[in-house]
């Protein structure tokens, strides 16, 4: 079984009103001495787990703040500490006004296979509110410059359900993403989250709350005219085209362009987090690193790698763990493989990993879930029954998802 690695980059140079992750602004100068500290993190996790890595993520934050050199400099420790396999997927998420020509030839050059540009949305008006600095023209530069350093796998995020946008202005953002033509597109319905400046506004009135019923007619126009576009749903909130495999006309084959890191996630496999604020499954543990840049740097400065008091995958950055029962693995499972649409969950899977059939351990909830119409019932091609997410499920996911939570 492979494995995946999630690298944080915490560093903004502005952190955006309804972001909620570990990000900050302003703290580029710490930049050189956190990605140092990174290595030692990379050198110290590496050393300790022959396992093969398929993917590779940066997230952030905003990864391409880093220069072409700093990028080298991890991806080289990446590849001398791990046991990464040749056609390994290495994304970086990126804002489009951040790359320059120069800098995507370099990285694409060093590995990166995979780019993910935060879009948002093609409307000027709701890209302000949104605190985002670039506009659609940086979008169209990105994605051109892009393309001419050798990138064939790009995928565009997008929000919708926003404060006082409109269908229109919603299918006008879809239409204009369209033309650019990316392998994959995620889009997010807006959540405002508790703490982020979104989050206040709202509960104090000086933000109009989103339109569920108009998220919902959003959400239901995207579904139907994305895959009437040649694009495949492959879970709640991510579509992918398919890639023509080389080989003669009448034996061609075809490959999606799934997101293999995310698909990781949503299968419930080990991922190693790395960086400020990361997360990490792997052997039945979860597991978080510290939040803060400061102190992440300061738990690696002067830390000695030939010494290992820690258990795998725990480091000196490591804050919370926790050994997952068998009961908040089937419950993770469950909350993650139900997301994939296409996949579902397979009763063949379910059994081996767990040792019981599904209708054995949450008989009631897919009964009732299938009466509701939430759920359905469908024979794969190896003959195992599939329980997936109807479109009404989709819809209505916290309804399903709420019944297997531990």
């Amino acid at each position: 079984m492979s494995t995946s690695i999630y690298i944080h980059i915490p560093f903004c140079k502005h952190r955006c009103a309804y972001c909620d992750f570990n990000t900050y602004a302003k703290q580029e100068d710490s930049i050189p001495a956190y990605i140092n500290a990174l290595i030692k993190e990379i050198k110290f996790v590496g050393k300790q787990t022959d396992d093969s890595i398929h993917t590779i993520f940066f997230g952030g934050g905003t990864p391409s703040l880093l220069t072409s050199g700093q990028f080298d400099s991890v991806l080289q420790a990446l590849f001398l500490s791990f046991n990464i396999l040749p056609n390994a997927e290495i994304s970086i998420e990126a804002n489009p006004g951040t790359v320059s020509p120069e800098k995507l030839d370099s990285i694409r050059k060093a590995g990166i296979n995979r780019i993910s540009f935060g879009v948002q949305s093609a409307n000027v008006e709701e890209l302000k509110m949104l605190e985002r600095e670039h506009n659609f023209f940086d979008v169209i530069q990105a994605v051109s410059t892009a393309r001419q350093a050798g990138f064939d796998n790009l995928n565009l995020d997008l929000i919708y359900g926003l404060p006082e946008q409109t269908l229109s202005t919603w299918q006008t953002t879809v239409k204009r993403i369209l033309d650019l033509h990316p392998e994959h597109i995620s889009a997010y319905a807006l959540t405002l989250e508790h703490g982020t400046p979104f989050g206040r506004w709202a509960e104090k009135g000086l933000l109009p709350l989103p339109n569920p019923d108009l998220a919902a007619d959003m959400y239901e126009w995207t579904c139907d005219y994305l895959q009437q576009s040649g694009y495949t749903q492959y879970e709640i909130s991510n579509w992918a085209k398919k890639k023509e495999e080389t080989g003669k006309i009448e034996s061609r084959k075809w490959k999606e362009y799934y997101c293999q890191h995310n698909l990781q996630y949503w299968k419930s496999l080990p991922y190693l987090g790395l960086g400020a604020g990361a997360h990490g499954y792997i052997n039945g543990i979860r597991y978080s690193n510290v939040l803060r840049i400061k102190t992440y740097i300061e738990r690696f400065t002067n830390y000695d790698l030939r010494i290992t008091n820690y258990n795998f995958p725990l480091t000196p950055s490591t804050v919370n763990h926790k050994k997952q029962s068998h009961e908040e693995n089937i419950s993770d499972y469950m909350l993650n493989n139900l997301r994939l649409v296409q996949a579902g969950i397979a009763e063949s899977d379910f059994r081996s990993r767990f040792g019981s059939g599904l209708l054995d351990i949450y008989p009631n909830q897919i009964e009732e879930l299938i009466q509701k119409g939430l759920i359905e019932k469908k024979t794969s091609d190896n003959s195992s029954d599939v329980f997936r997410l109807t479109k009404k499920g989709r819809l209505l996911g916290n309804q399903v998802f709420i019944k297997f939570v531990k």
